[in-house]
């Protein structure tokens, strides 16, 4: 039995002489680590055997030993002998850097770039004594960050790619329709009846339901011979031999597969069949309901939104404050007959004050205050058509700026020219809009130089005449 224990000492060495009478000058010292390592080798007499006495193991076990010291200094002497202290990976270097580089150092695994300490990417080692990152060398890779050093390809032969960062770019690799039992060479190709789309793999999936290839090494299930081939959304079922319709939630663009794709994420498709991972949409109301401001958009948005569906939003502003509604662009089918809606009334009757209520499209923005304190803002969807909806912002503002805003939003110069409707859609110049309505002495912090850079020059006097003329008295 062979033990080994390695065991760390640090000390300081001063350098520096004392004078006698006085303090010596620029003393220098350097911290030393000095390493031990201990081998202890135990040879028990029940281990003898009739071919090999106890002299004889003595004699194996020093062998052993002088192999173990030998290549231990070995791998020192090429720089490639590692130790772990509390946690920490250290490689041993030949030369101590100097006092200067020392202060430069970022650490182990870490390397200055433009002035800061960054981590070695994948793909990349630390090399101690040249205290920087480097490649690793062909036949190696690194999938991790601030690594000490490269792990070795499996069965490397030393070729391959330089700055590997995964297993999977290692040289050697079985290619598509080959497999072996660790993925790498030598390779077997699949036999007839099974394929392997992918490279590095130690199985092959079989064509099933007594389906053959015309030959070995098959790269795709288009290479078995089915009875029927099939078109996106859809996939052979090798049971009843027959294509059948991806189901909701999934989709295939490819013809002749035996699979459909699960939607990503939260997504899912209206109908079966889906052809197009775009077929797959996000039915959740979409959103950001604040006191000040907020918006509302349609499930899916930008996107399309799905069918049948239904949502409904509250906005209920605090007390002594009222609604602005900014309508930037909303797209509904009408050829459907009025089968997607929005509406906002004051609550969930029919009868309620309607304050805005469209199945149809609109380009042109338009601004609008709710005739009721709070709104009930539902959408509809039926299963005809869809298209791309909409994302509506609002604002609440102090009631005893109601004739300001009034007199703002139904000013049709605010619409009449191209610039003042592109920034009724623009999400930051609207948001400024928004912080003068809300509060209007906000509009004071907007010097005339950046609104010049912000808004047209007519939609800044065409507000500011009007904040001005409001806020007079009380000036």
């Amino acid at each position: 039995m062979l033990r080994a224990q390695c065991t760390a000492a640090k000390k300081k060495c001063d350098s520096s002489k004392k004078a006698k009478g006085r303090r010596a000058r620029n003393p220098t010292s350097k911290e030393v680590t000095r390493i031990t390592l201990e081998l202890e080798a135990e040879v028990k007499p029940g281990d003898t055997t009739g071919s090999c006495n106890l002299s004889c193991l003595r004699q194996r076990m020093e062998k052993q030993v002088k192999s173990y010291i030998k290549a231990l200094k070995k791998s020192i002497n090429q720089e490639r002998f590692l130790i772990r202290v509390a946690g920490l990976e250290y490689e041993v270097a030949q030369k101590l850097p100097q006092a200067g580089e020392r202060q430069e150092n970022c650490g182990p695994g870490r390397e200055k770039d433009s002035g800061r300490c960054v981590r070695c990417l994948p793909g990349s080692y630390y090399h101690g004594e040249q205290d920087r990152c480097i490649q690793c060398p062909a036949g190696t890779f690194q999938e991790r960050e601030g690594q000490l050093a490269c792990d070795l390809c499996p069965g490397s032969d030393g070729h391959g790619p330089i700055g590997a960062r995964n297993i999977t770019s290692c040289a050697g690799q079985c290619p598509t329709g080959y497999y072996s039992n660790d993925g790498f060479k030598p390779c077997q190709p699949c036999p007839q009846g099974s394929y392997q789309p992918d490279p590095g793999r130690t199985l092959c999936f079989p064509c099933g339901g007594g389906l053959s290839t015309k030959r070995e090494g098959a790269s795709s299930f288009h290479d078995c011979e089915a009875k029927v081939q099939c078109s996106p959304g859809h996939y052979y079922n090798t049971t009843v031999h027959r294509c059948i319709r991806c189901s909701v939630g999934t989709y295939q663009t490819e013809f002749r597969q035996n699979y459909c794709i699960t939607c990503p994420g939260n997504t899912t498709t209206d109908f079966d069949g889906a052809t197009s991972v775009s077929q797959c949409k996000n039915r959740e109301c979409g959103g950001e309901m604040g006191e000040f401001t907020g918006y509302i958009e349609s499930p899916n948005y930008p996107g399309n939104y799905p069918a049948n569906v239904e949502c409904t939003w509250n906005i209920n502003p605090p007390p002594k404050r009222k609604i602005l509604i900014v309508v930037p662009e909303i797209f509904l089918p009408s050829e459907d007959e009025c089968g997607d809606v929005l509406v906002m009334r004051k609550n969930w009757s029919a009868s309620s004050i309607t304050t805005y209520e469209t199945c149809q499209t609109y380009e042109r923005p338009i601004a609008f205050t709710a005739r009721s304190r709070r709104l009930w803002i539902n959408f509809k969807s039926n299963e005809a058509n869809s298209a791309r909806g909409f994302q509506i912002p609002y604002v609440t503002y102090d009631e005893d700026y109601e004739q300001l805003v009034e007199n703002i939003v139904r000013d049709g110069r605010l619409y009449a020219s191209e610039n003042h409707q592109e920034i009724l859609k623009d999400k930051k110049l609207i948001k400024t809009l928004f912080d003068v309505l809300a509060h209007p002495l906000n509009y004071f912090k907007y010097t005339t130089r950046e609104s010049n850079e912000m808004l047209p020059r007519s939609f800044i006097r065409l507000i500011s005449s009007k904040v001005s003329e409001f806020l007079r008295p009380y000036k």
